[in-house]
């Protein structure tokens, strides 16, 4: 049983991968999965969130095989 989480972009360099797998066990919610693949690491209020490609919040409810992607926040000019 597990979740299958992904990085991008900057996220991606500051955690130096690409991509985790981690086992379901204790998880709840995305921001569980973020305070394991990143323990220690607050979660910016910025950083977007989604679950199996649909962006949520970070209180949304994660499951055994879900995919949770992380991005940094988007700017523009």
């Amino acid at each position: 049983m597990s979740i299958t989480v992904r990085y991008f972009a900057s996220l991606r360099e500051r955690v130096g991968r690409g991509e985790d797998r981690i086992e379901f066990a204790g998880i709840t919610t995305v921001a569980d999965v973020w305070a394991k693949v990143a323990p220690g690491a607050d979660a910016d209020a910025r950083v977007l969130a989604a679950l199996n490609q649909e962006y949520v919040a970070s209180s949304h409810p994660v499951a055994d095989g879900d995919e949770v992607a992380f991005f940094p926040p988007v700017t523009g000019g």
